[in-house]
């Protein structure tokens, strides 16, 4: 009978969940990243041991942790030497914490401005990671989601991250505004039938979908209604 792993984010703290096929008892790990807020945590399809996580704080910013054992060991990818450094607490260390919106005229897109709850025109500002999506075929391929809304990959095992800046720069940008937690890409779903095809989710500005692996973008907000807008049917703002 095959087994279950859950894996908990919470505002203190991840929790790892397992139990056999049936479901009826639960074995709780002892907390993982004590007093931590731990925004998303994800196992690799293509390598179980592999886990991503994603915690934040108000005194030391955002921190991408990574278990290859499952979760019984932590270290933060991409730091000089992650066996001298705190498994648990501590700055932010490494090129795996360092998010950068790219606006080269190679790949990027220009860094524009995004609607704030005010009403005003806002700068994209990187706050944390609300979303780790590993690749379905490769351990060391993962997507992060952020806040300011924008799509980050990596290709190395999260040991340094690169923006996917087709999303942000498509053209809607502007109308994006934070919903009441934040203006966070919340939501990434990969096609297990199509590796080129990507969905994204927003709050507040909707769903996306790219057919070409992230190069062009679309919104797919159509037949949604939003009751709390003058423009009850927008291309983006749900």
């Amino acid at each position: 009978m095959s087994g279950v792993r859950v894996l908990v984010g919470t505002k203190k703290g991840a929790f790892i969940l397992t139990a056999d096929g049936k479901r009826e008892k639960w074995d709780v790990s002892a907390p993982l990243f004590g007093g931590w807020e731990m925004y998303h945590l994800k196992g690799s399809p293509a390598d179980p041991n592999r886990i991503y996580a994603s915690q934040t704080s108000g005194w030391f910013g955002q921190i991408i942790q990574r278990s290859d054992d499952g979760g019984k060991n932590w270290f933060m990818p991409g730091t000089p030497d992650p066996d001298q450094l705190p498994k648990m607490f501590g700055m932010p260390a490494g090129e795996s914490n360092k998010f950068v919106y790219d606006t080269s005229p190679e790949s990027g897109k220009p860094l524009t401005t995004h609607q704030g709850i005010d009403g005003n025109q806002h700068p994209w500002e990187f706050k944390r990671v609300w979303h780790i999506e590993p690749s379905l075929k490769n351990p060391d391929e993962v997507y992060a989601g952020v806040e300011d809304a924008a799509l980050f990959r990596s290709t190395d095992g999260a040991k340094t991250w690169h923006e996917v800046a087709g999303l942000r720069g498509h053209g809607t940008g502007p109308k994006w505004q934070p919903g009441a937690g934040g203006m966070g890409l919340h939501t990434i779903l990969l096609d297990p039938s199509n590796p080129k095809r990507m969905f994204t989710a927003i709050s507040a500005a909707g769903a996306f979908r790219t057919n070409d692996g992230g190069k062009t973008w679309k919104p797919i907000n159509k037949g949604l209604k939003a009751e709390y807008t003058p423009d009850q049917h927008p291309e983006v703002g749900y």
